[in-house]
């Protein structure tokens, strides 16, 4: 019985990256058209949004755990007596993830913008990764299925990799 949950689960997370290489493959074969600023930086806002409300979250879980008793207020101050339960910290995980890969989101797209060059094809990309980002979070946040989660952010680590070769092709050509 193990094996055959763990060949499904193996088979959910192929599936789902099969489903968003299709995504990838169809988005980069598309037509390229010229983007305008705004249209890049609608994405980069989105994410930091997301972030916001990821803050946001991991305040509301840790001070409804106080105040229900469910963790001491000492845990806080240096994070190593008396841990939480484990959904108390999952939005404060969420978050760092939301402040580690990004940055290399965030510093790709500021090059596009400061250098002019990018099209449709990184914009669309764009708000994949951004997709993507919001499918990790909601995840990890709401009931933290690892291997689903797992897909979530390879979908978006192999986003940002085809945003940053066609970047590096577009520029250092």
């Amino acid at each position: 019985m193990p094996g055959n949950r763990l060949g499904a689960t193996y088979l959910m997370i192929v599936a789902t990256l099969a489903g968003v290489v299709a995504l990838l493959v169809t988005v980069v074969r598309a037509a390229p058209t010229q983007g305008a600023p705004a249209d890049l930086i609608r994405p980069v806002v989105a994410l930091v949004v997301l972030t916001a409300i990821v803050a946001l979250l991991m305040g509301v879980y840790r001070n409804v755990a106080v105040i229900r008793g469910a963790v001491p207020a000492r845990y806080f101050r240096g994070y190593l007596a008396d841990p939480p339960a484990e959904w108390v910290e999952r939005p404060a995980r969420a978050y760092m993830n939301l402040l580690e890969l990004p940055v290399l989101f965030y510093v790709v797209c500021l090059l596009m913008l400061t250098t002019g060059r990018f099209d449709s094809i990184q914009v669309a990309l764009a708000w994949v990764f951004v997709a993507a980002r919001c499918a990790h979070a909601f995840i990890h946040v709401a009931f933290n299925y690892v291997p689903l989660r797992f897909a979530a952010f390879v979908a978006g680590v192999a986003t940002l990799a085809i945003m940053w070769t066609r970047f590096a092709a577009q520029n250092l050509n």
